[in-house]
């Protein structure tokens, strides 16, 4: 019994242990405005992580994920300079609608997803190994792309882009100050909507499901499992470069390497919140609970001035005892 209840919650009281001591060294982490960056920051990267969720689900992973995010944002970042900028990558290109650039990067994501979703689902190749050779594709193609506009940060951006990633409503709280609920948060909450109708709500999720439960079974009970895999993976690339848009406007700025390691924080929290890699297990409310719980403890451990090379090493630990308590779940119930 003792042996059951630590595997179900183990990892939970290691980040309240985590917390605890991040609050003791310094109790001032629990600010408003602390609060409110962490919901930010967490918003991006659970846009990033419900892409990479849905192919966790399908038995599968994404390695490329980061490196799409850090390509559709230097993409982004090109198209979205001011006009008056005087290091502007495009000094002829005029104000470009931020509704057309989404559409833009959105296709870019989408083609990579597809041809993820050929290689694993068409040419049969496992997913790790697949997106792994996309992973390296993306990067040097952004790292070209980057190198073509002049190896230089990509920062200036249009007014219009900065409100639409930075800006904010104030929310007074009467003896706390202000909250900043940022617009980021609201597209997350649109994004969290619209993962939860479709995993839940239709045809196409419960195929999801279905396939990462038992594959060969979905296939006899009549899913097509080779489109609904490309579709799988084409969404995930939709998602990831809507995310890696809109992290170049939080930062306020672009470079090639933006979005290093990202998809293994979002691999982390999908773990955390309960998307099992045995496939076919896992919920949009655990997704989000585990991306600000993981990034609760990262900025938590950045305030607090841990080395960063310490942050890796926690984290890394963090993610193998998810995988680890993920995989004693699974044997239990078999």
């Amino acid at each position: 019994m003792a042996g059951d209840f630590f595997k179900e919650y183990a990892l939970y009281f290691v980040f309240v242990i985590l917390l605890a001591v991040i609050i003791v060294e310094d109790s001032s982490f629990l600010s408003i405005i602390n609060l409110s960056n962490i919901l930010t920051q967490s918003s991006v990267r659970m846009i990033i992580a419900l892409g990479v969720a849905g192919v966790i689900i399908t038995r599968g992973t994404d390695l490329s994920a980061g490196r799409q995010i850090g390509l559709a944002a230097v993409v982004s970042a090109t198209m979205l300079q001011a006009v008056d900028n005087v290091n502007k990558v495009f000094p002829e290109l005029g104000v470009v609608p931020i509704p057309l650039v989404i559409l833009l990067v959105c296709a870019i994501g989408a083609l990579i997803g597809l041809l993820n979703g050929v290689i694993v689902a068409i040419l049969n190749v496992t997913p790790f190994i697949a997106t792994l050779g996309t992973m390296l594709i993306a990067y040097g193609v952004n790292s070209l792309y980057y190198d073509a506009v002049g190896s230089a940060p990509i920062a200036g951006f249009d007014s219009a882009f900065r409100s639409f990633t930075q800006g904010y409503f104030a929310i007074p709280l009467p003896g706390a100050g202000t909250f900043r609920l940022s617009y980021i948060t609201i597209y997350a909450l649109i994004a969290i909507l619209f993962t939860w109708v479709l995993w839940n709500k239709t045809r196409f999720g419960k195929n999801i499901f279905a396939i990462g439960g038992n594959p060969e079974a979905a296939a006899v009970s009549g899913v097509n499992v080779t489109l609904n895999l490309i579709g799988i993976y084409v969404l995930s690339g939709v998602f990831y470069a809507f995310g890696g848009m809109l992290e170049a406007g939080r930062i306020g700025s672009a470079t090639n390497n933006l979005g290093f390691m990202y998809e293994l924080d979002a691999i982390a929290a999908c773990v955390i919140g309960g998307v099992s890699f045995s496939g076919g297990v896992g919920k949009v409310a655990g997704v989000v609970m585990g991306v600000i719980i993981f990034q609760l403890l990262n900025y938590g451990l950045s305030y607090i001035g841990v080395n960063p090379y310490w942050q890796y090493i926690i984290k890394g630990g963090i993610i193998v005892l998810a995988v680890a308590m993920d995989s004693m779940k699974t044997a239990r119930k078999k």
